[in-house]
């Protein structure tokens, strides 16, 4: 490895070199390109593809002497201007004079840590096609989220200049990134291409089917189909894109569907089918990417998101480099506030058998506030045990090996999937740098309304394939939440319980019969109850007689265990006791949404509460009959399963490959 880059004049390029530049033609294999945000992207958004803060800058001294580590640093204040980085395109930049950008990026830096843990690489190369003079500095940064300076090359000469780093992929075993920063004095500097290069070719093809079902979601499909078709890089990628439509407004009479189509022509299929949920249209997909389809790769993708397309081709690579067959995750951004990380990785807890986010991770991060270099624990390596469909690839040999999506409809379904590839030995890897923008679930809580039962059975499911020997913990939790519904009036929520844990007893030959009509059945139950019909405002009953100070007066929350358990012990006492009649017609209380706490009304007669999206109200009404017979029947329900754990959990075991096969499947595609 050199200690300084190369940099050599060139005569303008053609329009065959600019290609080559940025595309996979260049000696090697590209890993990600450079990429620049959207014309008409925010400002914030703007900051996940470089950092144009005004910091200090680094600049690199001689080491001392005997000093064998990384180069020293020297601290210059950095008089940054205003002037930011002009994109052109997509790939192309202009960074005005007397000016300094960071790619140090969520985008653009390279997480070398996730590289120099799963892939076969022990290099990365930086290659850089700029005109103008200026100045290159590439850093990194070590787990904990320090900063090294590794070189730089300043650029004398106002022709083109061809950069080309070699830089180390050992020093990440625990996490790190590379990144590199540009940098001006008296001229502009153009940068006509960018990317991190494997030096050797990358083993077997680039060929990935995209899967992508949807439920009445065209518009937000036709972008995803336009965005795909509109990179040429990505679309020599893909040979497929498939699309199970389940919903009753067709991707097909969108507008815009015409030229997202031609653009794919005849890669593009559409299968019309019943609603049999996410995971009925992750298993068309694979049924179909299976069944002969050319392909290497198989892409799962929500029908909502908005597309990073870079972040196909960068899934692809890090599949194709991986030591071992694995699955490659892609991060999800708030859709709601596009420049928050709304989740680093996921994990399952063995014990309760619950997913959460891993360890030493924050939720919904603003990359904005507080960017890639300045949040230490950015820089750590992340290990998961799933990733969401909402972006997920899954080599073709792993989908052949491991079967088909269990029959769930939704929920559940992506973790199950991921626990069995790691039972097998395929491990699963959530890369930052490829990403989609999703609607983050900050505005709803679907463990409350009609998909309470699937987290429910499919939770149990799930558990019985790859959970503990003993369900203790599980059961739990499970009953801790039935307490809690019935504190919030959820009585819909405890009836779906009871209706997933029913089914989950009835065992797996229950699965598939229950998916084409299960849907039905849970909104039926659910609207049996108030909780469970919701209306648009609360001006539709009776508006509540406190004042208007005291009804923005709430509880605070119950601290610790002592305390928590008298207000638990009072909440059931209270809903033990016959309510005033008078709250049966009136509301006692309006509560917003994020007021809606168990130790609030739990207290209360009756409620009107405001749904998580702000949308509607429910008007929630005290029934001590109902919580007492719901109580009891949850006890007795819970009890059941405890006993008959180990015999449920041979049963599920045994039919798993009925349940993930071609042929239980294909009798429902073709029902």
């Amino acid at each position: 490895m050199t200690e300084a880059a190369t940099a050599v004049k060139t005569p303008s390029p053609t329009p065959r070199d600019r290609a080559a530049a940025s595309g996979p033609h260049v000696s090697g294999s590209l890993l990600q390109r450079v990429i620049l945000p959207r014309a008409g992207d925010p400002m914030t958004v703007r900051s996940l593809y470089m950092d144009e803060r005004s910091s200090t800058r680094l600049t690199p001294v001689e080491p001392p002497a005997g000093d064998a580590g990384a180069r020293a640093l020297a601290l210059t204040v950095s008089a940054v201007n205003g002037r930011r980085l002009r994109p052109t395109s997509r790939t192309t930049a202009v960074l005005p004079e007397q000016s300094e950008v960071s790619f140090g990026a969520y985008f653009n830096g390279f997480a070398a840590g996730y590289w120099r843990r799963w892939s076969m690489l022990t290099e990365v190369r930086l290659r850089l096609s700029l005109e103008g003079a200026g100045r290159v500095d590439v850093y990194r940064s070590k787990a904990d989220g320090s900063h090294i300076y590794v070189r730089g090359e300043v650029l004398t000469e106002p022709g083109r200049h061809e950069i080309d780093m070699e830089l180390d992929l050992k020093p990440f075993e625990d996490g790190g990134w590379y990144w590199f920063d540009l940098t001006t004095d008296d001229s502009e500097l153009t940068m006509h291409a960018g990317g991190w290069y494997a030096a050797q070719e990358a083993p077997g093809r680039a060929a990935v089917t995209i899967g992508m079902p949807t439920f009445n979601r065209p518009a937000d499909c036709v972008a995803t189909l336009s965005a795909i078709a509109e990179d040429p890089l990505v679309l020599e990628a893909v040979t497929a894109v498939i699309l199970p439509d389940q919903g009753t407004r067709k991707v097909r009479d969108q507008s815009g569907y015409a030229e997202a189509a031609a653009g794919l022509g005849d890669r593009l299929r559409i299968i019309d089918q019943p609603n049999l949920g996410g995971s009925g249209g992750y298993a068309r997909v694979m049924y179909e990417a299976l069944g002969g389809i050319d392909c290497e790769q198989i892409l799962f993708m929500d029908d909502d998101i908005l597309l990073e397309p870079d972040s196909i081709l960068r899934a692809v690579a890090f599949s194709r480099f991986s030591r071992e067959p694995m699955l490659v995750g892609g991060q999800m951004l708030s859709l709601q506030a596009r420049s928050h990380l709304h989740s680093m990785g996921e994990v399952v807890d063995r014990n309760a058998f619950i997913w959460r986010d891993a360890p030493q991770t924050k939720g919904n991060h603003d990359l904005a506030d507080q960017t890639l270099r300045t949040t230490p624990w950015l820089h750590r390596r992340v290990d998961v045990d799933y990733n969401a469909w909402w972006m997920c690839l899954i080599p073709r040999a792993v989908a052949e090996d491991l079967g088909l999506p269990l029959p769930f409809f939704i929920k559940w379904d992506d973790a199950e999937y991921g626990l069995r590839a790691r039972s097998r030995g395929y491990r699963t890897a959530t890369v930052p740098g490829i990403a989609i923008w999703h609607m983050s679930f900050i505005e709803k809580d679907d463990t409350s309304d009609w998909q309470a039962y699937f987290h429910y059975r499919n939770r149990l499911v799930a558990a019985a394939l790859h959970g503990p020997d003993s369900p203790r913990a599980l059961l739990k939790d499970t009953f801790k939440r039935t307490l809690r519904h019935l504190m919030l009036m959820e009585y819909s929520a405890v009836a779906l319980q009871e209706m997933a844990l029913r089914d989950f007893l009835a065992g797996p030959e229950a699965l598939f019969p229950k998916l084409p009509t299960v849907l039905g059945e849970i909104r039926a139950k659910r609207a049996e109850y108030d909780d469970g019909r919701p209306l648009d405002s609360a001006t539709q009953v009776p508006l509540s007689e406190l004042d208007a100070l005291a009804s923005q007066v709430f509880p605070e929350p119950p601290v610790g265990k002592v305390k928590i358990g008298l207000g638990l012990a009072r909440g059931v006492l209270r809903n033990l006791k016959t309510p005033d009649s008078t709250h049966q017609a009136v509301p006692q209380r309006n509560v917003p949404s994020r007021n809606a706490q168990w130790f609030v009304l739990a207290q209360l007669d009756s409620a009107t509460v405001s749904t998580p999206d702000g949308r509607g109200v429910t008007f929630r009404r005290r029934d001590p009959e109902l919580f007492r017979s719901m109580v009891k029947q949850s006890v007795a329900l819970h009890r059941e399963i405890a006993r008959a754990w180990p015999e449920l959990r041979r049963r599920y075991r045994q039919a798993q490959p009925t349940l993930t096969g071609r042929d239980g499947w294909k009798q429902i595609f073709e029902s």
